[in-house]
């Protein structure tokens, strides 16, 4: 049978995957919205088309990547902390009651 740490660390798997990939999707979203309001055009679909100067695909490559791990970053800490403090509030009460 499985212990209360284990089932603990399975509902954080759970949460901090379900976080991850909202994250990525909203920020690829947010990303590729913001591509498009600074540069006038559409993120590239395709960064190995040759319609697609150099630069640009990396440029934009660099942005992407950078923007989805600081969003990533910031989510899974976010998370995290809110996890841990609705864990403490939780043992605390069991505490309280028992």
């Amino acid at each position: 049978m499985a212990d209360k740490s284990e089932k603990q660390d399975l509902a954080w798997r759970v949460i901090g995957g379900l976080a991850g990939l909202a994250t990525a999707w909203a920020a690829r979203k947010v990303i590729g919205f913001a591509w498009e309001k600074t540069t006038g055009k559409k993120p590239p679909a395709d960064n190995e088309s040759l319609d697609i100067s150099l630069g640009e695909a990396i440029g934009y490559a660099v942005v992407m990547g950078v923007g989805m791990q600081v969003a990533q970053i910031v989510v899974a800490r976010t998370a995290r902390k809110r996890y841990d403090a609705w864990k403490s509030v939780r043992e605390t009460a069991k505490e309280v009651t028992a």
